[in-house]
């Protein structure tokens, strides 16, 4: 059985990757680096939570899943 708490670090290291790109992105577009840092924080935490529940809720389908030894 796969932990909650693994899904969480799966979510968790994604979006740090993901935020460097989108404050990245958000800095060169504005030319402000504390707005694109802002806008990369503030899209982390959005993309955290539907990450997480996207994960859990997956991992509730058996389509795709084969049991040991099939």
């Amino acid at each position: 059985m796969v932990e909650r708490k693994r899904h969480l670090a799966k979510a968790v290291t994604y979006r740090f990757f993901g935020t460097i790109g989108t404050a990245a992105v958000a800095w060169a577009a504005t030319g402000d680096l504390r707005l694109g840092a802002s806008i990369g924080a503030l899209d982390s935490l959005v993309k955290i939570g539907l990450y997480y529940l996207h994960e859990r809720a997956w991992y509730r389908v058996g389509w795709g899943v084969r049991a040991r030894g099939d």
